[in-house]
């Protein structure tokens, strides 16, 4: 049998011998975890996250989003080059993530969503937290109906119908929906789960790109053109007031280009001064990408080996 590190060795070669320093990959993170968590089984835990990083430092070439683009833009990108992003702007990012970045030496990017600092919490996040903590959710004020949480299996299958109802709701709706379930838990949610805006002046200042995720992390095809103007300007600006400096890169909020956002969006994001906008869709950037939707890629795997393989297989999906 073919030792692990010989293999992936091998591995590495043959997959990207068609990767001479002409593809990005850009990766999705959210959270970094302190132990697995059952009802968010996708996110990695510490423990997990120190081997993929030390696993990208030694098989690939970690850059920042803006030192990534610009020398791709000047075709001096590195072979297997790949940056590393966090959506939302969550505390762990800071107190958890950013530790094991700087001991592997690898730049990243954080996109906040403002509304959501010193105290917020992410929708979907509401609804993990009222599910984790209740036995029973009665929401059939909001046409929702009923749902028995006193199981493990019951709690997953809830969560998982509930995320899938709200998502694609108007903002409104939303809204109303989570007051209805905050009304029967407020006082077990946590309060702590996002940066205060201390947090991102720090880890700026330990050299954590900052981007933009608007203010309340809106469905922008669900949203009118002045609203989605407002969220996306509102959210630049209010950064760029807590750090005291431009902010260049955006993420479009859930990313499914044609779903989530479409071109009136990137022309948008554009007209008002960004560098750039990453998406969700998988795939790799070139250097004939669009700047204003680049490509991510989400690594899930919870294995070194299979993390790595996937990584080399999404490197063959460009646009």
């Amino acid at each position: 049998m073919i030792p692990f590190g010989k293999f992936i060795s091998q591995a590495f070669s043959v997959c990207s011998r068609d990767n001479r320093g002409s593809k990005l990959s850009i990766l999705i993170y959210h959270r970094v975890l302190e132990r697995p968590d059952f009802l968010r089984a996708s996110e990695p835990t510490v423990a997990s996250f120190d081997w993929q990083m030390g696993l990208l430092k030694r098989y690939f070439q970690p850059l920042s989003l803006s030192d990534a683009l610009a020398k791709l833009k000047a075709g001096v990108l590195p072979k297997n080059a790949v940056c590393v992003t966090f959506d939302d702007g969550y505390a762990d990012n800071a107190t958890l993530a950013l530790p094991i970045l700087k001991k592997h030496g690898i730049p990243a990017t954080i996109f906040v969503s403002t509304g959501f600092l010193d105290g917020g919490r992410m929708w979907n996040d509401t609804v993990i937290e009222a599910v984790r903590v209740s036995d029973q959710l009665d929401l059939t004020a909001v046409d929702l109906g009923v749902f028995e949480l006193s199981a493990e299996d019951q709690k997953l299958q809830a969560l998982g119908e509930l995320l899938k109802s709200i998502k694609y709701q108007p903002l409104e709706k939303r809204v109303d929906i989570l007051a209805c379930i905050e009304s029967q838990v407020s006082d077990r949610l946590p309060t702590d789960l996002m940066m205060t805006s201390d947090q991102v002046r720090w880890v700026e200042s330990e050299g954590i790109e900052i981007g933009a995720h608007t203010i309340n992390h809106p469905i922008l095809t669900e949203l009118d053109p002045d609203q989605a103007r407002y969220e996306i300007l509102e959210g630049k600006q209010q950064l760029e007031g807590i750090l005291g400096k431009s902010v260049q890169w955006f993420a479009y909020p859930n990313g499914k280009r044609g779903v989530d956002y479409d071109l009136t969006h990137r022309s948008l994001i554009e007209e008002l001064g960004f560098d750039g906008a990453v998406s969700t869709d998988w795939g790799v950037t070139t250097a004939s990408s669009d700047q204003y939707q680049l490509r991510r890629f989400t690594p899930w795997d919870n294995k070194p080996f299979k993390f790595f393989v996937r990584l080399l297989l999404n490197t063959r999906q460009a646009d």
